[in-house]
């Protein structure tokens, strides 16, 4: 059974509830909207009306399909409502603003409620309902509510368009690091880009596969140092000007001094790490040349990994070269794995200890290159890595039997 409450409308409790009413919403504005996350800005929504005016406090938003979403509660869930199960009960408050109300006999009690439109800048997020036993909401209790929807409206409307704004850079990485370019089909490999966190943008991680003669391919991974945009920019002119000087053939210690030497010119360009293999599947030989890089790992057919042991020359863009190449085979039962930093390193750990966590790394026994890469970012939680996280992987075709 319901019935619309009786509330006056006027003012009451005179100069101490309006003292109150200020000292709400001065709490308000500091506990409400205190982060650019939406579901953090209705959870605190919710928490505040609760601790300062109600029993229970829902916050519904209005879904893209169409429907009504409960996405934070306080308080005694059971006295609410269903989402968007709102009374025609219509009153106006704060300035003329709509709130709707009504009052119903819950086990004898009298519960009373109101529900106030999420609403700010004309564009409408969804409903805020807040319950009481008892008594019902006076003119400036409501006006608190009231104001601490459109508050929490204000920062959801922020909110969204921060993630509207992270959603087309995380689009513009993806399309700088895309995927390598195929190599030969005598080399199978898999790719992994994982930005940092969950509101990453764009950055300097990369990874490429470059067809050469006879068969072979240059496998890169590079990182420029630093985050953000102009570290993309960066990233996006290494990979072109090393894809020009790799098309001479050269092999990988050279094509380094060749980039080193042309990225000096242009003292705004930021150092980068960088590591490239050369990969001859048919006599099955790899050479290895880096600049500034972590070491690159061998997983063999067992699932056990070693690393190996690259000269390490200066990052490229300080024009100092001094960069040599390591030559070793490889077997169709072994796969290669390049990575950027991101994957092992931890915060306080030194990086020795985190190349050993690779190196210890077992893997299941006859993994496909998909598979391995899969295993190496679970293994390492590297969707949950303190940086970006650029990881590429090749392992040899066996040759097909003379017909």
């Amino acid at each position: 059974m319901s019935e619309h409450d009786g509330r006056s409308r006027g003012p009451t409790g005179g100069h101490e509830a309006l003292l109150a009413r200020l000292r709400a919403m001065e709490a308000a504005a500091e506990q409400v909207g205190t982060s650019l996350d939406e579901a953090t800005t209705c959870e605190e929504l919710a928490g505040f009306l609760f601790r300062t005016l109600c029993d229970a406090v829902g916050v519904d938003l209005w879904t893209d399909g169409g429907g009504w979403s409960r996405v934070a509660v306080a308080g005694a869930a059971g006295l609410l409502p269903a989402a968007g199960d709102v009374a025609p009960s219509a009153r106006a408050v704060d300035g003329g603003h709509p709130l709707s109300e009504w009052a119903v006999l819950a086990g004898g009690v009298r519960v009373h409620a109101v529900s106030v439109p999420l609403l700010a800048r004309d564009r409408f997020y969804g409903a805020v309902v807040a319950v009481r036993a008892g008594r019902g909401f006076s003119d400036h209790e409501a006006a608190t509510i009231h104001f601490a929807a459109r508050l929490a409206a204000v920062h959801l409307g922020h909110a969204r368009q921060l993630a509207a704004s992270e959603d087309t850079m995380l689009h513009l990485q993806r399309a700088l690091v895309a995927e390598p370019v195929r190599p030969h089909p005598n080399l199978e490999t898999s790719s992994r880009y994982l930005p940092a966190g969950h509101r990453a943008l764009v950055g300097g991680d990369w990874f490429e596969t470059v067809r050469l003669h006879f068969g072979r391919t240059l496998l890169v991974v590079g990182d420029v140092m630093g985050h953000g945009l102009d570290a993309a920019v960066d990233m996006n002119a290494y990979r072109s000007t090393l894809r020009d000087v790799a098309s001479t053939d050269l092999a990988p210690h050279r094509v380094l001094r060749q980039l080193d030497a042309l990225v000096a010119e242009d003292p705004a360009r930021r150092p980068a790490t960088c590591l490239l293999v050369r990969i001859d599947p048919a006599r099955g030989v790899a050479m290895f040349a880096s600049a500034g890089h972590l070491p690159p790992a061998v997983f063999g057919a067992d699932g056990s990994a070693a690393l190996i042991d690259v000269p390490v020359g200066p990052p490229l863009g300080t024009g100092v070269g001094g960069y040599e190449a390591v030559t070793r085979g490889i077997t169709p039962q072994e796969t290669l794995l390049m990575f950027t930093d991101g994957l092992v390193e931890r915060r306080g750990e030194d990086i020795d200890v985190s190349l050993a966590r690779l190196a210890g790394l077992r893997l299941p026994v006859g993994a496909g290159v998909e598979a391995l890469v899969d295993a190496v970012v679970a293994g390492f939680d590297a969707r949950h890595a303190e940086d970006d996280v650029a990881v590429l992987a090749a392992r040899p075709r066996r040759r097909p039997p003379p017909p």
